[in-house]
């Protein structure tokens, strides 16, 4: 076989390597590794690799994959930015993006002058002696006009860097630039299958987005199940609302849901939906024992950082609110209910219709956490006391209900 033969069947292996990662659902950060020690293993001096990609997340707008030779790769996000950094500014990926040019290379070996990158001198610093970027775009590529700078791009900037003497030989810049569309579509497919997770689990939840993802979004299809429901609701928020301006209570309303979903997430629960200013979670973390004292464990956790939280904006001279919550337990039907259209993943049943009654007691009792006699007899025996406040008839409930509250629930 001539060097020519066994270069060009490298390269296939290469291609084939991806083609299959990529038909496996490989993740991001596993098809990166592996194909970064490929090179390696195929002969390519690479010494470096990064990948930029913008992300479609509620936290962060940006992702990127550095890999270094003997330490293997590191992940990590990048906040939003109306405006872009000026490490982002002068790198070479910006060039590529906003000069209206396809590649970038520059062999450090053979510049006296320092790089107008200051990313290449630092590589240079440190031994690389090659470097080469390019992108691969997801979308229609045009070069008539520098891209604007502030917004997302829809494709992968990615670089090489080699420390050999003579830095990348023709043959490792042909097989990386053949192997280009086929590591583009890979990375598209892991770049969509986690966006789609990323977007279920902040839009549905944990564990609904889990299930619709696998496979469970028919219309009617629906689980019964035993756990505990969790109303949580903020106290005198719609006369706050009148009182401040709009953007001010969008904060508020944000600090005190991320206390709760927080608490929630810590100990085991799921969010189910946000309603106003407040939301509805389950507890279904066992058998109905372990999620009546999970629940309890969330109510203990919610008045600490709840107190901190109204102590941290009191500070600031911020105003506070203050919360409800109501807890019940039983048998619930979860799954997707709505329309062919317009589907929601929820809890339906009359364990969440009397969790409802028991919120709605919060005024008439003066109290702010009330707890329904089957919570509290599953969660025996309970880390926190609880007080019996009397039995009452609820609302379309045949039985009277007997309603304890915490001990120490606070002011």
């Amino acid at each position: 076989m001539t060097p020519l033969d066994a270069d060009a069947a490298k390269t296939r292996d290469l291609i084939d390597w991806l083609v299959a990662r990529g038909l496996e659902g490989a993740g991001k950060e596993e098809l990166l590794d592996g194909y970064c020690n490929m090179l390696v293993d195929l002969g390519v001096p690479l010494m470096r690799f990064h990948a930029a990609q913008s992300a479609l997340h509620p936290v962060y707008g940006g992702t990127g994959y550095s890999w270094y030779q003997g330490k293997g790769g590191d992940y990590q996000t990048f906040e939003y930015s109306d405006e872009p950094s000026e490490v982002w500014q002068r790198s070479p990926l910006f060039a590529i993006l906003n000069e209206d040019i396809c590649e970038l290379r520059e062999r450090l070996v053979e510049q006296n002058e320092p790089s107008r990158f200051p990313l290449l001198n630092e590589l240079r610093e440190i031994g690389a002696t090659d470097y080469f970027a390019t992108a691969v775009t997801f979308d229609n590529p045009t070069h008539n006009s520098p891209r604007d700078a502030k917004k997302s791009v829809e494709g992968v900037l990615m670089s090489w860097t080699s420390n050999a003497p003579e830095g990348f030989g023709d043959r490792d810049l042909g097989m990386i630039n053949a192997a280009l569309p086929h590591l583009g579509l890979a990375l598209k497919s892991a770049s969509s299958t986690r966006v789609a997770q990323d977007l279920m689990r902040v839009y549905l939840g944990r564990d609904a987005g889990q299930r619709v993802l696998s496979g469970e979004i028919r219309r009617g299809s629906l689980q019964q199940i035993d756990a505990v429901i969790w109303n949580f609701d903020l106290e005198n928020f719609t006369s706050l609302s009148e009182d401040l301006p709009g953007t001010d209570i969008i904060e508020m309303l944000n600090d005190y849901l991320a206390v709760a979903v927080d608490v929630v997430h810590s100990c085991g629960g799921s969010i189910l939906k946000f309603m106003g200013d407040g939301l509805m979670a389950m507890f279904d973390v066992g058998d109905i024992d372990a999620d009546a004292r999970a629940a309890l464990g969330a109510v203990t956790l919610l008045q600490k950082n709840m107190a901190e939280l109204n102590a941290q904006r009191v500070a600031a001279d911020l105003p506070v609110s203050n919360y409800t919550l109501a807890l019940h337990a039983g048998e619930i039907l979860y799954g997707n209910i709505g329309a062919e259209s317009r589907l929601d993943f929820t809890v339906i049943g009359p364990a969440v219709n009397q969790t409802a009654r028991i919120a709605g007691m919060h005024r008439s009792l003066g109290q702010r956490i009330l707890i329904s006699d089957d919570v509290a007899r599953a969660a025996r025996p309970c880390a926190d006391e609880l007080i019996s406040v009397g039995r009452y008839m609820l609302r379309g409930v045949a039985e009277p209900k007997e309603l304890f509250t915490v001990y120490n629930a606070g002011a």
